[in-house]
Order: C-alpha cells, then structure tokens, then sequence
C-alpha cells in the first residue's frame, strides 16, 4: 500500500461519532487532529464527542439494553462470528490504518489484527455456553436456580497501544452477554475503532447496541459515571486514572473491571537457555516499539550468565529497523507521541546520569524524519539503585538489566512494586519454573517465551495492575449476572 492509497483508506474510514447505528458530527461541531507519529503530520480530523453526546448516546444505549439482551444468542453469536470474518478479510487495511494513526510496524499491527478479530471468534463460541445452575437446597427446603444474564449498559474506556485488541476484548464479551455499550477510544488513536464500529454495522449489529464516542476531552465521556443506568465499567490505562473512575464507578455500584499499569519482571535463571531467553526480547520488549502494557520492563538475570545474555540479547535487539510504521521492511516504528517520547527519553538520561553502561542506543541512524518520535533500541546495565527506570513503566525500546544470585533474590526483586499484570521466568527446570512462577506476584506468568496474550486464556493482574479478567471463559462473565431463584421442592 502506498501513500495515494493510505489517503483512499483515510478517506474511506468513518471519522464521526457512531451512535445509533449512524456516523455524525459533534452536536457543538467541535473535531480533533489525528497525527502521524512517523513524522508529525495531520491523517485526518475526528468528531470530538461532548457532554450531550456522550449523554444521548446512554439514552441510546439504554433504550436498546432490552432488546438486545433478550436476543437470542445463536443471533448474537453469528453477528460477532461475521465480524471476525470482517476483520480477517480486512487485514492489510486495518494494520495499515493501525500503522498511520499509532507509528507502529506493519507486522506488529498485522498480528494486531489476527489478535484482535479472535476476540470475536471466541466469544462468539462463549455466547450460546453461558450456563447457569440448578440443584436441590442441601436442607431439602427448595430449589435453587441460578440464572446468568446480562448485566446491562457498559461503558469502555480503552488505550491508544493496542488500538483494535483492546477495544474488542471489551466488546466481544459484552455484546456476546447481551450488554450494549459505549466505548470511548483512545484520542491518539480514534480511527481503528471507527472501522471496528463500521465492521459491526456491516456484520448486522442492530442499530443503538454500540456507540463509539472518541473525544478531544475525555471527561465529557467518563462523566456518565454519574448515571445510574450504567451498571458495568471496564477500563485499560493508567492506575491512577483507572483508581479514579473506579471509584467513581462505586458511587453507583457498578460492576468494574480495571487492567492498570504493569512493570513486568523478566527472569533469566543461571539454567536458562540464554539463545531462547534472548530471542524471546524481540515479543517481550519490542513489540510495538515497548509500547505494551504487558512488556518486560526489569530485566533480573543471574549474575553467572549476565555478560552472555547482554551479548545475545543486545544482538537481537541490533536486529531491529527503525523507520516509519507503514513503510515495508521496518520493525518498529516511532513511539506514539512528544509525551512518550520525553518520558522514556527521561528515564535513560537519569540511569546514565547515575552511572548505567550503554551497550547500545543513543544514536539514532540517518534518513528518519526530523517530526517523527523516534527512539533508539537501548540496553542498559550496571544500573544504579534509585535509578527511576528500576520503579517506573518504561514503554519504550529500553531494556533494562539488573542481576540476582538467588531465587530468593530474584523474587524479592520481582515483587518488589506495588503492580502485578505479567511477568517472564527462563529455566530450563520444569519443577524450578512452577516454584518460581507460584511466588511471583502477577495474574500471568510466561515460561520459556516472550509472547503472553491469548483470547482464549484470562488476561488481568493482582495488586495496583487492576481486577477483573479479559478473555478465557472468565472474560464473558465480567458482564453477567447471576441470578437466584428459589423454589419449593
């Protein structure tokens, strides 16, 4: 695809707010820019939703709960199976589209997509498996049923990163529950999930069961906290963002999901096969250019093998091309924007101020565009304690090396922060890896191997990374009710 045909794509992709079925503008008319990260320029201007928007699009939503949850689910079902089927046939198109709007690799946002669409496979499947229960009271005094039903209008707030998965692993379950829902895209990233909310359309979604609201100003949205007919919440960004509109969520009870920040630990044991361990950075650390809620941000690795594993590793991530996101042969692409840039540009120049080794980065190569927000794949060791990049989110092309002697080391260094979402452990031990893997504080551990996420596996964290999980059987159950009914024997 080339540049005449991304302007066709631009051209081609919704740009208005989705509500009741329909594409249409702000009702004050007011619109925000979509950039470019490769090189700063505008792709195109989006709707920017309102207050009154954001509250007719709940009266909307509302209105449509009954309708919608009563609809059997086989209809459900084949309406999300159909979307799949959209996505899939649409691939070169929405990776392109993810790769304009977010800067980020083609193959990254190829897999994006497979990713993404098998949201809606798999729920598709869990839609018509929704069970409930019925028994007999143990004291012979009744019956008891348990009735699984829809918890009833939701709202999404979703991140710029993963601009399709993250909407998807939102919708696919609550529509497949029969919940409607509003969701408010990221506004870096608006555009994927207009074509989401277009291929739902296209694949018979009824009109009003979704609306897709983004907006320059994201409290004009998250102010429908206050409306009591929302009764689920599920959000993915920043703890303290997501800590304040789940608490505000409460005020009315609502049912919350919450996927907050991570600062996953990447354990490499003296037994490790360091080629794996190594080869395995390229999914754990570069996906997206680091930019993964998910991606392994403290490198611990057993002080024996350390200079082995910094050789390899540094190699694989010299592998690397930099370059604008939709141009062929590049493997990643700029980080999002002036704000991520600054940060992770921030946190390297504090650990090099306190002392930190550089095996590689600091320059980036010729040719990028000046306006593009690039940065330099980098390996860091010999990292001074109180180096802010040993407690902070990198979200960025940066590995980050520290070393252990013990297990016991090694653990305390892994839980050692108040986050617990993923986490990455190399030995070549199976016995050694389940010890390791149960002591570690996360909701998801990855043995030998860099990639993590799958639809069909829960997906959340402990402590200050949030509750509540997305996909797996557990995924359609955040928009479900149980119900008891008691009956006389």
């Amino acid at each position: 695809m080339n540049s005449t045909d991304l302007q066709q794509l631009i051209d081609t992709t919704p740009t208005g707010l989705f509500i009741g079925g329909e594409f249409t503008d702000a009702d004050n008319g007011d619109t925000f820019e979509v950039i470019n990260p490769s090189d700063g320029s505008v792709l195109t201007t989006v709707a920017s939703a309102s207050e009154a928007d954001a509250r007719r699009a709940l009266d909307v939503i509302a209105d449509a709960q009954t309708t919608w949850g009563t609809t059997p689910a086989r209809e459900r079902s084949e309406i999300l199976r159909r979307t799949y089927e959209y996505l899939i046939d649409h691939t070169e198109e929405l990776a392109y589209l993810q790769s304009a709007e977010l800067g980020r690799a083609l193959p990254d946002s190829e897999a994006e997509v497979t990713y993404g669409a098998e949201f809606f496979r798999w729920f598709a499947e869990e839609a018509v498996r929704v069970r409930g229960d019925y028994r007999h009271a143990p004291n012979g005094a009744g019956r008891i049923i348990v009735h699984e039903q829809p918890v009833g209008p939701s709202l999404a707030i979703t991140p710029w990163n993963f601009p399709l998965a993250m909407g998807a692993r939102k919708i696919a379950p609550a529509l497949a529950a029969g919940c409607t829902m509003i969701i408010k895209p990221a506004s870096k990233t608006p555009l994927t999930m207009l074509f989401l909310a277009k291929a739902l359309k296209e694949s018979g979604l009824p009109d009003g069961v979704l609306a897709v609201l983004p907006t320059g100003h994201s409290a004009n949205v998250s102010a429908l906290l206050d409306d009591a007919r929302l009764r689920k919440f599920t959000f993915t960004g920043s703890t303290e963002v997501g800590q304040m509109l789940g608490a505000k969520a409460a005020e009315h009870s609502m049912k919350v999901s919450l996927e907050l920040g991570g600062n996953a630990p990447y354990i490499v044991c003296a037994d490790a096969d360091l080629d794996v361990a190594a080869e395995a950075v390229a999914v754990a650390k570069m996906r997206g250019a680091g930019q993964v809620c998910i991606a392994a941000n403290r490198f611990l690795v057993h002080s024996s093998v350390k200079d082995e594993f910094v050789a390899k590793a540094t190699e694989v991530m010299k592998s690397f091309r930099i370059g604008p996101g939709t141009e062929e042969g590049v493997t990643y692409g700029p980080l999002s924007g002036a704000d991520q840039l600054h940060k992770v540009s921030g946190l390297v120049d504090d650990a090099m101020e306190r002392g930190a080794n550089r095996p590689l980065g600091g320059e980036l190569p010729d040719g990028l565009h000046p306006d593009g927000y690039y940065y330099p794949a980098t390996v860091l060791t010999d990292i001074a304690e109180g180096s802010e990049i040993l407690t902070e989110e990198i979200f960025g092309p940066v590995l980050a090396v520290s070393t252990f002697d013990t297990d016991d080391e090694a653990i305390a260094m892994a839980n050692n922060t108040p986050f617990g979402l993923a986490s990455y452990l190399f030995t070549e031990n199976l016995t050694h890896a389940l010890d390791l893997a149960e002591r570690i504080e996360a909701g998801m551990v990855a043995v030998n191997k860099g990639a993590l996420s799958d639809p069909a596996a829960p997906f959340g964290g402990v402590k200050e990374s949030g509750l509540g999980r997305e996909g797996g059987f557990e995924g359609i159950h955040e928009f479900l009710e149980p119900k008891f009914i008691s009956l006389p024997l």
